[in-house]
């Protein structure tokens, strides 16, 4: 079984709860907008595999290493990953395109700040929003998810609330 963290829309911010939750896992997702080229550096140092792709936020450094589209198998499932996607019913139609095209059996995607696990049976695949993990944003608690994948299966779902968006008082002023 491989053991995966799955973030998204961290806009810069990376903390020791962010760190401490993805402590233990074989891979580290991240579903784009990550704000500042350190979280791409402080989160690949965190797992032996680290995959990403690029969000609306990321400019030219962050786009020069990480792409706008990941299509890759883990435990033979087929993983799409794009930060901008919408979710079943509802996808854009780039999305939707290359979902029809790669069907994968897991599609991922960033960008809403809401998490959602959804299964879409139209398409056969499961669907994949990790919230925000970060403080911008309208979210009121920061997010993640963590999962396994076995024989392409995906297994062990934990959404994991990383505490409020908002400073908390003791953090002001830092």
């Amino acid at each position: 079984m491989t053991r995966i963290g799955l973030l998204s829309d961290t806009h810069g911010y990376l903390d020791d709860r962010i760190i401490h939750h993805l402590q233990g896992t074989d891979e580290i997702w991240h579903a784009g907008d990550f704000g500042s080229a350190e979280v791409v550096m402080g989160l690949a140092g965190l797992a032996p595999v680290f995959r990403g792709v690029y969000g609306n936020i990321d400019g030219p450094e962050i786009r020069s290493t990480e792409p706008l589209v990941q299509d890759f198998k883990v435990e033979g499932l087929r993983v799409v990953m794009t930060h901008i996607g919408g979710y079943p019913g509802r996808y854009t139609p780039e999305a939707r395109q290359l979902l029809t095209q790669a069907r994968p059996g897991l599609f991922i995607s960033g960008h809403s700040h809401i998490l959602r696990v959804a299964p879409d049976p139209k398409l056969r695949l499961l669907h994949l929003n990790p919230g925000a993990a970060g403080r911008h944003g309208f979210h009121k608690v920061r997010t993640l998810l963590r999962f396994g994948i076995d024989k392409g299966q995906v297994m062990d779902m934990q959404a994991v609330e990383l505490g409020p968006r908002a400073l908390l008082p003791s953090e002001r002023g830092r």
